[in-house]
């Protein structure tokens, strides 16, 4: 697995804002050196679900109704549901995951992973608490269209504001779960990046910054910038600071470095007001910025609609504010996974 991750890694950033009167809003961005084919999708209960695993498969039924942004509308790479919880993957070369036996404990693609975490749980530590028990093993396969192992960390984040990031170092699953934890990039590994963080505190976020746009530089600013922030009362506002900062730390769009080949520009960002559980879409090719309201779909069980929003070649299909009413019903998207 190790020969074949490739260090041309790419780069994200996932941060929360923590707000007064329960005002949580998570924001990512999501960078990739190519068109990585996103749509949305709403996803209702009560959908059976397989871990695309072969014939030793964990299996489950979706509890909650979600939205998620796909990666080539094969897996879930973003997404919120119902109850209010947050999930994002992003990129870790470091990652190692278990051997996958077929034989012992069940397994589930890391096309499903995130989508797991949004069918099964309300909370940060309902999900942790689930995950510690290590119900299945995590299965990878090349990125579609390369010749690279899909290397991933996970980042959850609930209406609460308490956050987890849960990473596989040397085949071992690592949680880290605190409300704390309001950043997460890429490598080094999270513990790495809480060492380097720690450096630039002590010298201070209004004498200098780190400006480029290494992983470990768009985490401190980001920790920085997400805490200096006004906590403002009115949630446009919040969110309005909140953008400010995810646009901040993303890469500047058709940037290419060639001495930096695991920066990639920034394709779009998703921003998520867990209060009023409003998700916020924004690619970098359209000048608008638009919002799936989640109180006005229809999530239950009875309705069965998966809907899809197309949002075009490079996510540049341009729509402007509430966006809801453009899904179209549509034929689930298949989570890419083994052989059965």
């Amino acid at each position: 697995m190790l020969a074949m991750s490739d260090h041309s890694a790419e780069a994200c950033t996932r941060l929360v804002y923590l707000g007064p009167d329960d005002n949580i809003i998570t924001a990512r961005s999501m960078d990739w050196k190519s068109d990585v084919a996103t749509n949305l999708w709403v996803l209702p209960r009560g959908i059976e679900r397989s871990g695309q695993a072969g014939s030793n498969s964990i299996a489950w039924t979706s509890k909650f109704g979600s939205v998620v942004a796909t990666g080539y509308d094969v897996s879930t790479t973003d997404g919120v549901n119902e109850a209010g919880l947050n999930a994002n993957l992003l990129w870790l070369v470091e990652s190692e995951y278990p051997k996958f036996d077929q034989h012992s404990k069940p397994g589930l693609t890391i096309a499903a992973w995130a989508q797991y975490v949004l069918d099964n749980f309300a909370t940060v530590a309902e999900a942790v608490a689930a995950l510690e028990k290590e119900p299945f093993t995590i299965v990878t396969d090349n990125v579609p269209g390369e010749n690279r192992l899909t290397t991933l960390h996970l980042s959850m984040s609930d209406a609460t504001g308490d956050s987890a990031i849960v990473e596989y170092i040397n085949g071992r699953q690592v949680i880290h779960h605190s409300r704390v934890y309001q950043v997460m990039t890429n490598s080094p590994v999270f513990d790495q990046q809480l060492a380097l963080n720690t450096y630039w505190k002590q010298i201070g976020g209004t004498v200098m910054l780190p400006g480029t746009n290494r992983a470990a530089d768009r985490f401190a600013r980001a920790s920085f910038y997400v805490n200096a922030i006004p906590k403002d009362k009115n949630p446009n506002l919040a969110l309005a600071s909140v953008f400010s900062v995810i646009r901040n730390v993303s890469v500047p769009y058709g940037l290419n470095t060639p001495q930096e080949p695991n920066i990639s520009s920034t394709r779009w960002r998703t921003v998520f007001d867990h209060k009023r559980k409003l998700y916020f879409f924004e690619s970098a090719l359209t000048p608008n910025t638009f919002w799936v309201d989640l109180n006005a779909l229809d999530l239950t069980k009875e309705s069965g609609k998966v809907m899809k929003l197309d949002l075009g070649e490079n996510q540049d299909h341009t729509y402007s504010g509430d966006a809801t009413l453009n899904f179209r019903v549509a034929r689930p998207f298949e989570f890419l996974g083994l052989a059965k």
